[in-house]
């Protein structure tokens, strides 16, 4: 899963945005509610955390404006403003959560994993691939009941291929939601960590999960339709 932090006191930006990614989220980052809106606009998130008190557009300000663009991914706004006027000025301004600074860590994971389960159909916290297990909330991945080790970024790679488990996802789409801005789309990387999975994965257990469709992406899914890379 993708996310844009908006945050512009760099240490407290760069410690949430470490936190995250030791979590398997991969994290962008800006520092004013301007580049927030720019960033929102040519790249897909799945989420977005907005502090409120930001340079040149405030944090309401970003959060109408990406709503007033038909953007709809959820918005967990962060703030030290914690009156109720604010609270409803955030939750108005097409807010999806509005937490309180100091906050607790594992209260925003707890957050943020309640609003990436929403959309057209609640998301379930555990995926199930046919005996393939994802524990999405303990990022506990078991296959016929015993347990896989997984990277923070082969973790985020499967979550995002078993939440598309059936469809063909291509590479940019993975480019999209699993790596960061800095990605370099002519790098091997991708076909790299889906070999480091299928080892993982499916050497040893039948059926084989992860397949390859040629020219068009990756599919999750007990099927022998589609030939292996």
């Amino acid at each position: 899963m993708r996310i844009l932090l908006v945050e512009d006191e760099p240490g407290a930006a760069q410690m949430l945005a470490k936190g995250l990614r030791e979590q398997s989220y991969a994290v962008d980052l800006a520092i004013d509610g301007e580049t927030a809106v720019y960033q929102a606009s040519v790249n897909d998130y799945d989420l977005v955390i907005l502090d409120v008190m930001l340079p040149i557009k405030g944090g309401f300000e970003v959060c109408r404006e990406l709503r007033a663009e038909g953007l709809t991914f959820p918005i967990l706004m962060l703030t030290a403003r914690d009156a109720p006027p604010d609270r409803v000025a955030g939750l108005d301004s097409g807010a999806d959560d509005y937490l309180v600074k100091p906050f607790n860590f594992h209260e925003l994971l707890a957050r943020l994993r309640a609003l990436l389960r929403r959309g057209p159909a609640l998301r379930p916290e555990t995926l199930k691939v046919a005996d393939l297990s994802i524990d999405t909330r303990a990022r506990q991945v078991s296959r016929g009941g015993r347990p896989i080790e997984l990277t923070a970024k082969e973790y985020a790679l499967l979550e995002y291929l078993a939440r598309r488990a059936g469809e063909v996802v291509s590479r940019a789409e993975i480019a999209e939601h699993v790596w960061e801005e800095d990605f370099d789309p002519f790098s091997n990387l991708i076909e790299v960590y889906v070999q480091r999975l299928r080892r993982k994965i499916d050497e040893g257990y039948t059926p084989k999960l992860i397949r390859t469709r040629r020219g068009e992406g990756y599919i999750l899914a007990p099927t022998k339709e589609d030939s292996d890379a």
